[in-house]
């Protein structure tokens, strides 16, 4: 079966969007795909700004320290596990 062609995206947003929508076996034969390694690729990040409590930075030091890990690494493992989380239950929820 012919694959249709991938469209030229304005954005890397706009290629999300289509992405997010779109069935990628409608362009893509991944039947001749190749597993590649990245070695050196690092997600980018952004620096924002969060309010919290005194008390819920001090417990995050106090925990971070028994684990031998910055507490700033320590809330970023605590935020990803629960967006994985609420990722799962609303897979599950449809």
């Amino acid at each position: 079966m012919k694959k249709k062609k991938i469209p030229v995206f304005n954005s890397e947003n706009a290629e999300n969007d289509f992405w997010e929508k779109t069935d990628s076996t409608d362009y893509i034969d991944w039947g001749e795909s190749r597993k590649v390694n990245f070695p050196n690729l690092k997600p980018s990040v952004k620096a924002i700004s969060i309010r919290l409590t005194e008390s819920m930075i001090n417990d995050l030091k106090i925990l971070s320290n028994k684990n031998d890990i910055p507490y700033q690494s320590l809330m970023k493992i605590f935020l990803q596990e629960k967006i994985q989380e609420a990722k799962f239950k609303n897979l599950i929820g449809k």
